[in-house]
C-alpha cells in the first residue's frame, strides 16, 4: 500500500504560529477538564475522604487492569449550564480482567451525586455505546438520586435507564453492580436490575425510600440500616449477592466476578501491521487551523493517524474535494471519507456513496473525518442535481451497517453534518478537536441570511429599513452562533463523546476500534434506499 509523503515543514513560521495557536485552545479545555476533575471541590473531597470513601475516578482507577487506558466519555458534560462540569458522573470504557467494559461511577462530591438532566444524557449515551458494541456494564453506585428541583427534565427520560439495563441483561452483557454508598429511590433499581450486586458493609444503603419519607408515609419508625443497609441485603432480602468488608475488597470482587463471565469478543481481531506513522503526531499542532476559513490537506493528518502512514486512496482524480481510501488503524482494516475542501459537490457525494457501498461489501469500519461546510449551492449546481446526489450520500451513510467512528477536524456546517456522519447518524463515536465547530452555517453566513430576508421583507411592505437595527441584530446573532458552535458548548450538549487533543486521535480511535470489536463486524449487502440517479 502507497505511503503518503508530507509536505509540512515544521519550523515554518506559518506552521509554529498555528501549533500556537492550537495549543491556547487544548489548554482551555484541559481546564475545563481540570473543573471536572476536581470534582465538588477541596471541602466536600476532604469531608468525604474522612470518611475513608474514595472519589468516583479513583474507584475506576483501581477497578480497570494496571496500566490500561480508561477512555473516558463526555466529561465536559452541562460545560456552561447551571450545573456543574461533568454532571455529577463519570462515564467511560476500560478493561477489567482484559475485558473491555462500560463503566459509569456517580461523583458523590458533587451535590450527593444527584443526576440532572445532562447526567440523564450522559448515562444514556454510555448505554446506547454498550448495547451498539456489546459492552458488560459496571455501575459504581453512590448516589443521591433525582436532582428533584429538575425532576420534570429527568423523570420520565431517565427511566429508560432500568429498561437498558434489563435488555442488557436480556442480550447477555453482564451488568454488574458495586454499591458504595447511597442508592435510594429510582437508584435503587439500578442495583435490583442488575445480574450480580456488591455491597460495602456499613457503607451502602440501598432503598426505595428512606426513613423519612418512610415515616411520613406509613408513620413507621426505622433506621438507615435496618431498612437498606448492606448486610441486611445481604442477610434478608437476597438484593446482595456478595458483601465486602471496604471499598477496596467491592472492587475486588468486581474484577472477580468479570474474570469468571468467559467473555469473548465477536469480531475479529487486528489483522494488519500496526506500525507507527511514519510522520510525527505532534505536527498535526501545525497543520490544522483555528482560522477554520484556511484550507489544509486531510491526508496530511491521515498520515499521522494510520498505520505506517500508508493509504490506498480510492478515486483520487474524481470529486477531489473528498478523499476516500483504505488504511488500517492499530492493525484494523477501516476506510476513510475526509473533507479536503469543505464543500461537498455532486462528484464528491456520488464518490462517498459507492465508497460506502464497497466497505459494506467488505466488512470493513468507516472513519469520518469531518470539515465540512456543506453541500454546494447556486443555480448550476441544482439543475446538476445536487439535491438528488446529496441525498445520495446521506441514503449510504444512514444505511450502512458497518461501524462508523466520526472526528470532527474543522467546521461541520449544515447538511454536510448530516452526510460526514454527525451525531444524528449514530456513529458508535464522535470525537471532537478543540478548534471545531459545529451549526447549520457560519455565523456572518446566517446573519447576512436574516438581513437579506429582512430587507426584502420591509420592502415588499413599503417600509424603510432600519440599518442600524439591522448591525445591531447580525452582531447579536454571529456572535449567539459563534458561542452555540464552539467545541466546549457542544461536547456540554453531550452531541459528541469528548473533546481530543489531536496527537492523541491515533491512540483514542485505536481503542475504539477495538471496542467496536466486541461485535460482530457486518455490513448491508443490499439494504440501502432508493438511490435516486
Amino acid at each position: 500500500m502507497p505511503v503518503l509523503t508530507t509536505t509540512v515543514d515544521p519550523t515554518d513560521g506559518a506552521h509554529q504560529a498555528k501549533r500556537a495557536d492550537l495549543l491556547d485552545r487544548i489548554a482551555a479545555v484541559d481546564a475545563e477538564h481540570a473543573a471536572a476533575v476536581a470534582a465538588g471541590g477541596a471541602k466536600y473531597v476532604e469531608r468525604h475522604r474522612r470518611r475513608g470513601k474514595m472519589l468516583a475516578r479513583e474507584r475506576i482507577e483501581m477497578l480497570i487492569d494496571r496500566d490500561s487506558p480508561f477512555v473516558e466519555l463526555s466529561p465536559l458534560a452541562a460545560w456552561g449550564t447551571q450545573f456543574h462540569v461533568g454532571a455529577s458522573l463519570v462515564t467511560g470504557i476500560g478493561a477489567v480482567e482484559g475485558v473491555e467494559c462500560a463503566i459509569f461511577a456517580h461523583e458523590p462530591t458533587v451535590k450527593g451525586g444527584t443526576g440532572n438532566p445532562y447526567t440523564v444524557k450522559k448515562f444514556l449515551r454510555l448505554f446506547e455505546i454498550a448495547a451498539q458494541n456489546n459492552l458488560p456494564i459496571i455501575s459504581l453506585v453512590e448516589s443521591g438520586g433525582a436532582d428533584l428541583p429538575t425532576q420534570s427534565e429527568i423523570f420520565v427520560p431517565g427511566g429508560r435507564q432500568f429498561r437498558d439495563l434489563t435488555n442488557a441483561s436480556a442480550a447477555g452483557r453482564p451488568v454488574i453492580s458495586l454499591v458504595f454508598g447511597n442508592s435510594t429511590a429510582g437508584g435503587a433499581y439500578v442495583p435490583g436490575m442488575s445480574d450480580y450486586v456488591v455491597m460495602v458493609k456499613e457503607g451502602a444503603k440501598v432503598f426505595l425510600a428512606g426513613p423519612p419519607l418512610v415515616k411520613m408515609a406509613t408513620g413507621e419508625d426505622t433506621d438507615d440500616e435496618s431498612l437498606g443497609g448492606a448486610e441486611m441485603h445481604a442477610r434478608t432480602s437476597g438484593l446482595a449477592d456478595y458483601l465486602a468488608v471496604d471499598e477496596m475488597d467491592a472492587i475486588r470482587i468486581g474484577r472477580q466476578i468479570v474474570a469468571r463471565l468467559n467473555w469473548r469478543k465477536r469480531g475479529p481481531g487486528p489483522t494488519l501491521p500496526a506500525d507507527a506513522p511514519v510522520h510525527d503526531p505532534e505536527d498535526l499542532l501545525g497543520i490544522i487551523p483555528t482560522d477554520l476559513k484556511q484550507p489544509f490537506d486531510p491526508r496530511e493528518v491521515i498520515g499521522r493517524i494510520v498505520d505506517g502512514s500508508r493509504f490506498d486512496e480510492f478515486k483520487p482524480l474524481f470529486g477531489t474535494s473528498l478523499v476516500t481510501g483504505w488504511a488500517s488503524l492499530h492493525g484494523y482494516p477501516i476506510g476513510i471519507l475526509a473533507n479536503a475542501r469543505g464543500v461537498l459537490f455532486s462528484e464528491e457525494s456520488q464518490k462517498a456513496t459507492q465508497f460506502i457501498q464497497l466497505a459494506n461489501q467488505i466488512d470493513t469500519p468507516l472513519l469520518f473525518l469531518q470539515n465540512v461546510t456543506g453541500y454546494m449551492v447556486g443555480k448550476e449546481y441544482e439543475q446538476n442535481g445536487i439535491i438528488k446526489h446529496g441525498a445520495m450520500m446521506i441514503n449510504a451513510v444512514s444505511n450502512s451497517k458497518v461501524p462508523h467512528l466520526t472526528v470532527n477536524m474543522g467546521a461541520s456546517y449544515g447538511a454536510g453534518n448530516y452526510g460526514m456522519c454527525g451525531r444524528a447518524y449514530g456513529p458508535r463515536f464522535l470525537f471532537s478537536w478543540p478548534n471545531s465547530k459545529t451549526a447549520v452555517m457560519g455565523g456572518a453566513q446566517l446573519a447576512g441570511v436574516m438581513s437579506i430576508v429582512a430587507r426584502s421583507s420591509a420592502a415588499a411592505r413599503g417600509r424603510p429599513f432600519d440599518e442600524q437595527a439591522d448591525a445591531d441584530l447580525r452582531a447579536a446573532v454571529e456572535d449567539q452562533i459563534e458561542r452555540e458552535s464552539l467545541a466546549t458548548f457542544m461536547s456540554g450538549k453531550v452531541y459528541d463523546d469528548g473533546i481530543i487533543d489531536p496527537r492523541d486521535t491515533r491512540t483514542v480511535l485505536g481503542f475504539c476500534l477495538s471496542v467496536i470489536h466486541n461485535a460482530p463486524i457486518e455490513g448491508a449487502k443490499s439494504a440501502f434506499g432508493v438511490f435516486r440517479m
